[in-house]
């Protein structure tokens, strides 16, 4: 079996898709916003944790 980094690319998609879509972002505090909102989404997704909750959660910290 081939090590590859597919898994990795799959993970960035989105972020990548966004950026695209928006013809990139014009202030780095919402690059930033993004890349933090992002963590929060695919860890909660990753652990089987309700995704809302945890965005509510860490808005509320």
């Amino acid at each position: 079996m081939a090590v590859t980094n597919n898994a990795c690319e799959r993970a960035l998609r989105p972020a990548v898709v966004q950026r695209k879509v928006t013809n990139r972002y014009r202030a780095m505090w919402a690059v930033a916003g993004e890349a933090d909102l992002r963590t929060v989404v695919d860890t909660a997704r990753l652990s089987g944790a309700n995704t809302f909750a945890i965005i509510l959660k860490a808005i509320r910290a």
